[in-house]
């Protein structure tokens, strides 16, 4: 009997490239309102990983789940109808499309009987949590690259997830802006409900915000655990930290 309280699960995950091994029989479980950081070297596998996750390449073998429901080789539109959504390095917004109609874009995409997220029902309700609502009726073409980032997690927002996938949200941003986001998506999980998993390489940052830590290198997961484990990890820090780990160490 599938357990209930695992809201998205990889069993043994491989996306293989030809002969290359991307992503190497990765296990995952998420349960509700897990903040977690996934972590590794260019390479590692991290976003082909999301990729499987959420429907946008079909694993070459094993198996995912949301909620005790098999979704192995379905679309991102089946993902994203059963409470996944996600976004991506570079941001896919719909730059002639005001902020407003791009998050009504992503709530058209899920179908809107998905239940709401808590207090954010509407398409304005997710602009001002995010800081955008005074955009609403600009175009994505007239507003800043991380504004733009800000309005592509407003689109899978719109998708009314119970999971949301981070893919370097804080990719190019300031020193103070990659602050304000990470405050941002801890707000997500502690007071929206969701669960969410964020890809970063602010290792430095994304540590001092999530509560477990997967670490990826050549395609393998090789640490699962508290931020205060994965630094102390030998293995992770030959592969990957270094002395990196040693700074942020509590």
């Amino acid at each position: 009997m599938a357990d209930a309280s695992i809201l998205l699960e990889a069993r043994d995950v491989t996306v293989r490239f030809g002969g290359l091994t991307a992503v190497d029989a990765v296990n995952m479980q998420l349960r509700a309102g897990e903040l977690v950081g996934i972590i590794g070297p260019n390479g590692a596998g991290k976003t082909t990983f999301f990729n499987a996750v959420s429907g946008v390449v079909a694993p070459t073998s094993g198996h995912l789940f949301a909620e005790g429901i098999e979704l192995t080789g379905r679309g991102p539109h089946l993902h994203a109808a059963h409470g996944i959504a996600r976004t991506f390095q570079t941001p896919r917004v719909m730059s002639d499309m005001t902020l407003t109609d791009n998050v009504r874009f992503g709530m058209e995409f899920a179908g809107r009987r998905r239940e709401p997220i808590a207090g954010l029902r509407s398409e304005h309700d997710i602009l001002d949590m995010l800081g955008l609502a005074s955009l609403a009726d600009r175009p994505a073409s007239e507003v800043t690259p991380s504004q733009q980032r800000l309005l592509e997690i407003g689109m899978a927002l719109g998708t009314r997830p119970r999971v949301l996938l981070l893919d370097e949200v804080a990719a190019g941003l300031t020193e103070a802006e990659v602050d304000a986001m990470a405050r941002r998506i801890r707000k997500l999980r502690d007071e929206h409900g969701l669960t969410v998993v964020w890809i970063e390489h602010a290792v430095t940052t994304l540590l001092k915000y999530v509560e477990r830590v997967l670490v990826l290198h050549q395609g393998r997961k090789i640490a699962d655990g508290t931020p205060a484990e994965v630094v102390r990890n030998a293995e992770v820090v030959e592969a990957y930290l270094g002395d990196e780990m040693v700074e942020v160490a509590p």
